[in-house]
């Protein structure tokens, strides 16, 4: 960097060499635990269960090593001093992170733990770790975020995302966010006021090619523009805007992988305007994530399909028009996910907690919203469906498509991950920037909160994490859009959502007690973020069961499998 002290170019070369090195042991560590999970080349499911506990430090441990990676790798000689500050603060706690995971990971696999020390006793990292993450250095790191009020991590972008940013971001101050307390605390649908205005911008159609109404290329996805547009509406409120392109992204992928041309044409022009709003129906009381042992019957009927059985955590269930329902269309349940079809249930929209459809036929289908600690708003509802009837022309793919729902479903998975990234850096962002402005209007023993060296190395700390997961979201964003990125798709989702808990809770703890307080907005940022580790793939799951085995199937040479 072409301004930066050379100790900053020490420091920069310090932390390439010590990401050098663990990136060395991790790949390392990930081929020896793969190789205890495999039988005849391939990965065991019961030998992969019983290595879950370092499984799971694996895949965080990728996750943490990829965003300090990206985030070093991204620095230019145009860099600001407080970008490059913020990524050496990220890389070293993360490097921290990582050697106590890289001892688990050994330690499970019965490996000898020396080359762990070894990193732990590099030069490089005494030094990078005195130099970036020692007090004076947090401190001034802190101060460059407060005199920036918070504002870091920022991406160039090209002209077209530039000014979609702007647009939202606008629009989440100036609309959403005067709206989103009393949402919240009145536990309301989110209003008209909301939903209209955010049609007429067009975010219902972002993942829709512009040949069926939407705003997407026909020849190529932007999912840059999806983490855009969520980032900033998540920066007014999670529930009340930034969750609301989720759900028409995964019933778009779905249709786009498998509809007929007519589903296609029906559906889409009117999913991009925002009429009808749809809910997706996967998760079932007794299964959580484990979408393949999903039991919600559908039986043949004339000129369709009667569908029985619940559906639970159906987010925006009530307003929605249509129900994206993931169904098990033949009787043998030992087809397991070959046996699953996705078929399209129209309703009437509510606005309340509670709703029932009765049919001309008789069958029904009763909705319960669910009393929830935060994400108020979307409201996730309870759904029971008795012979509730679905037309031949609602399932997607017809005929063809009966079996296939699983891989439809599967579709829109990484889109949704990436959006959830996405949400978790708007809530992050938020969040920094309230806790910027009360710790220099609140004073405690004669001085700023901002003046002191402890608030000051919590803010450091707080936007290095935000910096780095959005430069990671906004670099997978482009790794996805080339086909690719699946698993990386899911280590962003890892970290940011988890990071947003650890940034709202710090913001929270500067507040004190007004933190606590549901009069003031990071209240609602922290109950907000709790949810992000739970939704689109619980963290447990995607880190055992997508991230974990990727990562030993790439170490092993073998096709993946994973969601």
């Amino acid at each position: 960097m072409s301004d930066m002290a050379e100790p900053m170019q020490q420091q920069l070369a310090n932390a390439s060499a010590v990401l050098a090195r663990t990136r060395s042991l991790f790949d390392a560590s990930v081929l020896a635990l793969a190789q205890r999970c495999q039988d005849g080349g391939r990965l065991n499911n019961k030998r992969l269960d019983e290595q879950q506990v370092a499984s799971f430090e694996m895949a965080w441990a990728g996750a943490e090593l990829l965003a300090a990676e990206t985030a070093i790798a991204a620095l230019t000689p145009a860099s600001a001093p407080l970008d490059a500050r913020l990524a050496l603060v990220f890389t070293v706690d993360a490097v921290v992170a990582l050697l106590d995971r890289l001892d688990v990971m050994l330690a499970e696999t019965g490996q000898d733990p020396a080359a762990v020390d070894v990193l732990r006793a590099l030069p490089e990292w005494r030094a990078l770790r005195q130099a970036a993450g020692g007090s004076e250095a947090l401190q001034a790191v802190g101060r460059g975020v407060i005199d920036a009020q918070g504002v870091v991590g920022e991406v160039v972008l090209d002209e077209q995302h530039a000014l979609a940013q702007d647009a939202f971001r606008r629009f989440a101050q100036e609309v959403v966010a005067p709206q989103a307390e009393a949402i919240h605390r009145h536990d309301l649908t989110v209003p008209e006021s909301l939903l209209q205005p955010m049609r007429e911008m067009g975010v219902f159609g972002l993942a829709i090619p512009e040949e069926h109404g939407g705003s997407a290329p026909n020849d190529h996805d932007d999912t840059l523009l999806m983490v855009v547009v969520t980032e900033a509406l998540s920066e007014g409120s999670l529930a009340a805007a930034g969750s609301l392109i989720t759900r028409p992204e995964i019933l778009t992928r779905a249709l786009l992988a498998g509809g007929t041309d007519e589903q296609k044409h029906h559906w889409l022009p009117r999913l991009a305007a925002g009429d009808p709003l749809c809910a997706i129906a996967m998760t079932e009381p007794d299964y959580g994530s484990d979408l393949a042992a999903c039991q919600l019957k559908g039986t043949r009927a004339p000129g369709g399909w009667l569908l029985n059985g619940a559906k639970t955590w159906c987010t925006f269930a009530g307003k929605a028009g249509v129900l994206m329902v993931v169904t098990r269309t033949d009787p043998d349940r030992s087809l397991g996910h070959k046996g699953l079809s996705v078929l399209l249930a129209e309703k009437p929209s509510f606005d309340t907690h509670e709703f029932e459809v009765k049919q001309e036929g008789g069958g029904t289908l009763s909705g319960r919203a669910i009393p929830t600690i935060g994400y108020r708003g979307m409201h996730s509802f309870d759904l029971s469906f008795q012979d509730y009837f679905v037309p031949d022309a609602n399932v997607i793919g017809g005929e063809a498509g009966l079996g296939k729902g699983f891989y439809y479903t599967l579709a829109g998975m990484v889109g949704g991950r990436m959006q959830t990234s996405a949400r978790a850096c708007g809530v992050m962002r938020a969040a920094l920037r309230a806790a910027v402005r009360y710790t220099q209007d609140r004073k405690v023993f004669g001085a700023p909160l901002a003046a002191l060296a402890l608030p000051q190395a919590k803010i450091a700390r707080m936007a290095a994490r935000l910096a780095a997961c959005r430069r990671l979201a906004y670099t997978v964003a482009g790794i996805v859009d080339t086909g690719n990125g699946r698993m990386e798709a899911s280590l962003v989702k890892l970290l940011a959502c988890r990071s947003a808990e650890l940034v709202t809770r710090e913001a929270l703890q500067l507040h004190g007690g007004m933190g606590y307080a549901e009069e003031t907005p990071v209240s609602r940022y922290f109950v907000d973020a709790r949810v992000l580790s739970i939704f689109e793939g619980a963290e447990e799951t995607l880190a055992l069961k997508v991230v974990a085995r990727a990562l030993m199937e790439r170490a092993l040479g073998v096709a993946p499998t994973g969601a």
